[in-house]
């Protein structure tokens, strides 16, 4: 009777062992299963078009007032931001560079995110595409969990191991920011990933119906292959892209800030001499 005993007892420890790593298994299985697939650029802008939310709270910070939306299709689970400003005003922030009407619209956002496809910038901002939330007509971008934005790299002293990259990143974003006349490129709307990936957001008040450069002095530098794209850039291309998110007079505004674009990078390559500004 003694030797059954120890037999049944001696046998715990072993069952206890089994048992653990099934459980262990199926927590793992459960884990991986809750975790988001990873999504095309075609599935995540499907996803925003059509995925139910499921919650949503106000960001609390910028000037648009914009939504921090939780969507759900039932597989995929994630978070959006949300912006339906879409304000006027006949006198312009700029006015002393003799601009025009200050806009600042959602439909903005969802221009510039598909001008960059068309540069081949769409991986320096979220997926953005139109869409109505509580009857009200706006732009919603895919949620980027970023570790900081512009304001904190500069007040904490941050700054990159790879600084050649970072810059090349910050150089693309100047162009772009010069093209779509970007008048709001503050500190907030530059967003960092913990391996110092730059992400732009909130293009709402660009677009202005001027041609004119804002600080071309600032671009001394220009990736080469965004370079050709600027070049090679056709009105037929932008119209298909763009409208009816932007006007006739804002793209012909468009390609006027084109040209003096590449007139100015022109200019600092013929005057580079052996040290090309190109990248």
């Amino acid at each position: 009777m003694l030797v059954e005993e120890e037999s049944e007892m001696s046998r715990c420890p072993r069952l206890l062992a089994v048992a653990t790593l099934l459980l262990s298994a199926i927590f793992a299985g459960l884990v991986g299963a809750a975790e988001s697939p990873a999504l095309t650029t075609e599935q995540i802008r499907e996803f925003l078009l059509t995925a139910e939310v499921v919650a949503a709270e106000p960001i609390g910070r910028g000037v648009t007032h914009p939504w921090r939306l939780t969507l759900s299709d039932g597989k995929v689970t994630h978070d959006a931001a949300f912006h339906s400003v879409n304000e006027s005003s006949p006198l312009s922030p700029n006015s002393q560079r003799g601009e025009p009407t200050f806009i600042d619209s959602s439909r903005y956002n969802v221009a510039a995110y598909r001008l960059a496809e068309i540069l081949g910038l769409d991986d320096m901002m979220p997926v953005t595409v139109a869409r109505e939330w509580r009857g009200m007509a706006g732009a919603i971008s895919w949620w980027i969990d970023t570790a900081w934005d512009e304001g904190t790299r500069l007040s904490e002293h941050r700054w990159p191991d790879d600084m050649r990259t970072w810059s090349d990143q910050m150089y693309r974003m100047l162009v772009f920011a010069e093209l779509v006349h970007d008048t709001d490129r503050n500190l907030g709307n530059t967003l960092y990933t913990a391996d110092w990936k730059l992400w732009m957001i909130d293009f709402s008040r660009s677009f202005l119906v001027w041609g004119g450069l804002r600080q071309p002095e600032n671009i001394t530098r220009c990736d080469r292959a965004l370079f050709a794209e600027l070049q090679q850039l056709t009105r037929a291309e932008v119209e298909r892209k763009t409208r009816p998110f932007l006007t006739l007079a804002e793209i012909d505004a468009l390609f006027e800030r084109r040209d003096r674009l590449v007139d100015h990078i022109e200019k600092l390559i013929a005057g580079a001499g052996g040290l090309s500004p190109l990248y």
